[in-house]
């Protein structure tokens, strides 16, 4: 997946808003105004084998599960500029599979609606 798709895939989940709080630089994705997601294109320059930059999304993640994806994908280190036992930055730079990318994402809007009061849960929920 690249930035685009991760885009597309993060803002249609429902009612998520982008915001850009920490600059234009960073697309920050919330739902119900608590961030499950960052985009951002990489700080250091890094570019693929085409010379595009390379982005880093940031996705909140369970702390086992997060180590697990660390240990398993060279491309998803400890959440850049975030707590680094709640989030994992994954690297977007071709080598992880769409799908895993997509249940990483799933993983992580779960996690923060399933931490919303019942009835904002609810609402959410039907809208899946």
């Amino acid at each position: 997946m690249n930035e685009t798709t991760v885009h597309e895939y993060l803002i249609k989940k429902p009612v998520v808003q982008l915001t850009q709080p920490f600059g234009q630089n960073v697309d920050v994705y919330k739902v119900n105004h608590k961030m499950f997601a960052t985009l951002a294109e990489a700080n250091d320059g890094q570019t693929n084998e085409n010379g595009d930059p390379i982005w880093w999304l940031n996705l909140k993640c369970d702390p086992d599960e997060a180590l697990s994806l660390r240990d398993i994908f060279p491309a998803v280190i400890p959440g850049y500029h975030m707590n680094k036992r709640l989030w994992n930055t994954v690297i977007l730079d071709g080598s992880i599979p769409q799908g895993e990318i997509e249940r990483m994402i799933d993983n992580s809007f779960s996690l923060v609606v399933d931490n919303m009061p019942e009835k904002d849960r609810q609402a959410i929920l039907e809208l899946l």
